[in-house]
């Protein structure tokens, strides 16, 4: 206890509220006593959203280097990411989300705090979640309960997990609609007190349960339409489920990570992916064949880049360009190197690092709060650029849901009502990432692209959509999918096991680099210290919601 009474004043420090003033200590007692009524129902929130945030950002860039939102630097699938890789996340999931969760409800509960409850829930939910999508079967009835249950819990089928936390979100938005509720958290990071936001939230989050499980439940597809058919769902840009991160880089530091990353002395020191960049510069639709110019208006908002072109005579820092596609590329695909200084890597390039930092594209101004793209070129040789990583971690949004929606339509044979959802998320996408260029000050909007491109692309994007079958449409809608993702891949992960689509995804550049992903291995701290545990054979072990049958490219 004397722990945690610690831990509760470094948060309240770090989130400036001054001097902890949860409890005084009694000198004369054991402090090892103190029951948890003595520390701050505010204090455990504040935490856990916090943890919630950097929890997302990092593992939402795992679940997007497979599906090529980002690049992955590994050709062997089953060995780029070892047990250890998801340590720490395992543990903030564990040891701080959700163990502080269930300090916290206790005190809530006696305040008659049903808010901070409903924010719990709706948390405990989202992580539960996603651990289950990215790992499997995973420990919740036997965890978190101290001295009183195991330090060796058992691992729960994903199927109950889920059960689990829809039960949990529906009572959270029982909280969250509560009348004479005793008192209200002191910092809500994502809706600011807008419970009715809140629960819009909730009900979207099971939106996306219900598209996940799709294959496997039977009634998922009219649990999904009973809560369209409510309308209490995020539906608007204003309505995002977000986590929104600071300006400060002194303590606390306050910036996105991947701002933190990239914004370094040295330069970027994370590889973008050539695939999704291509496939938003050249023409992302038709084999890269379009009827406007300009590209994805997003692009200079996703990207940084650095430098006006790609070298192709110095092997020495690309080494691909003395060589020629792999044989396994079908005809046309983006290898190596794009035009006009989009500096990335293709899927599977493990070369190494040559000194390209203030040479390789940089992420932009969305999500993570860098610089937005005007063509000044200018090399990253500062912590400070663009809107100082005041960005966002996304979490649910009003786009995604329309992609959901698109989903459900197109695999009921609805390919008119697919469409209209596809189009209408990517608007959505469109209206939001643009609203970001108010972020940073220094940007010479004269480079931004005109509005005009949104109407063209989104018009061509229907027109292809109606020319394409079930096979094609899926492709373009798990393409504009993983654009409009970009910031949290997490859906994009489960999308690609889910229909094996886009199909038209760069191929890994080793010939053979092992079956795609199912799951994740557990991390190591899980299997290592519990006795009831033992580690998956391989990548293979496919999640309960995949039924195995849909076959995955490399």
């Amino acid at each position: 206890m004397k722990n945690i009474l610690i831990k509760f004043c470094f948060v309240a420090m770090l989130f400036g509220f001054g001097a902890c003033e949860t409890t005084k200590l009694n000198l004369t007692q054991d402090p090892n006593a103190l029951t948890p009524g003595q520390a701050s129902t505010d204090l455990f929130l504040n935490k856990v959203q916090e943890d919630m945030g950097r929890l997302i950002a990092e593992l939402e860039e795992q679940a997007s280097q497979p599906t090529r939102i980002v690049a992955l630097t590994s050709r062997d699938y089953q060995n780029s990411y070892s047990p250890t890789t998801f340590n720490t996340d395992w543990q903030t999931a564990y040891q701080g989300i959700l163990q502080d969760i269930s300090l916290m409800n206790p005190l809530a509960e006696e305040a008659g705090q049903l808010y901070h409850i409903g924010m719990g829930q709706v948390f405990s939910a989202y992580t539960m979640v996603t651990l289950v999508d990215l790992f499997g079967d995973i420990p919740m009835t036997e965890a978190l309960q101290g001295q009183e249950g195991t330090f060796n819990p058992n691992v729960d089928p994903g199927a109950a997990v889920y059960a689990a936390a829809i039960t949990l979100l529906d009572q959270a938005i029982a909280n969250f609609q509560a009348t004479g509720v005793a008192s209200e958290p002191a910092v809500d990071l994502f809706y600011g007190g807008d419970w009715a936001k809140w629960v819009k939230a909730a009900n979207s989050l099971k939106l996306k349960m219900y598209v996940t499980t799709r294959l496997v439940d039977p009634n998922a597809a009219a649990a999904f339409d009973a809560i369209i058919q409510g309308g209490d769902f995020i539906s608007t840009n204003d309505e995002d489920f977000q986590f929104p991160w600071g300006s400060s880089l002194n303590n606390p530091v306050t910036r996105h990570p991947n701002f933190l990353s990239d914004y370094t002395p040295s330069g970027a020191n994370i590889y973008q992916s050539n695939w999704l960049m291509g496939y938003m510069l050249q023409g992302k639709m038709n084999n890269g064949n379009t009827t406007f110019e300009g590209s994805d208006p997003r692009l200079k908002y996703y990207f940084y880049r650095q430098v006006d072109s790609v070298p192709q005579d110095q092997p020495n820092l690309i080494n691909c360009v003395a060589e020629t596609a792999p044989d396994h590329y079908p005809d046309g695909t983006i290898f190596c190197s794009l035009p006009s200084g989009y500096w990335g890597r293709d899927h599977g390039d493990d070369a190494g690092t040559p000194p390209d930092g203030q040479l390789r594209t940089a992420f932009g101004l969305y999500p993570i709060g860098g610089r937005f793209d005007d063509n000044t070129f200018a090399p990253i040789v500062s912590v400070d650029g663009g809107a100082n990583g005041a960005g966002i971690t996304p979490f649910l949004l009003a786009s995604w849901v329309d992609m959901m929606r698109a989903e459900m339509a197109l695999v009921a044979g609805n390919s008119a009502g697919a469409r209209g959802f596809l189009v209408d998320g990517v608007s959505k996408s469109f209206a939001k990432v643009r609203s970001f260029i108010s972020r940073d000050p220094g940007a010479i909007t004269d480079s931004v692209p005109s509005t005009t491109i949104d109407a063209e692309y989104l018009d061509e994007l229907g027109q292809l959509f109606d020319a394409a079958d079930v096979n094609g449409q899926m492709d373009l809608l798990g393409q504009e999918y993983f654009v409009t993702l970009f910031g949290n891949g997490l859906d994009g992960f489960n999308f690609y096991r889910r229909t094996g689509r886009p199909s038209t995804l760069q191929p890994n550049l080793e010939p053979d680099p092992g079956t795609f992903y199912r799951s994740f291995v557990y991390p190591g701290v899980f299997v290592e210290r519990n006795t009831n545990v033992s580690q998956k054979p391989d990548i293979l072990v496919p999640v309960f919601w995949d039924n195995g049958v849909t076959p995955l490219a490399n």
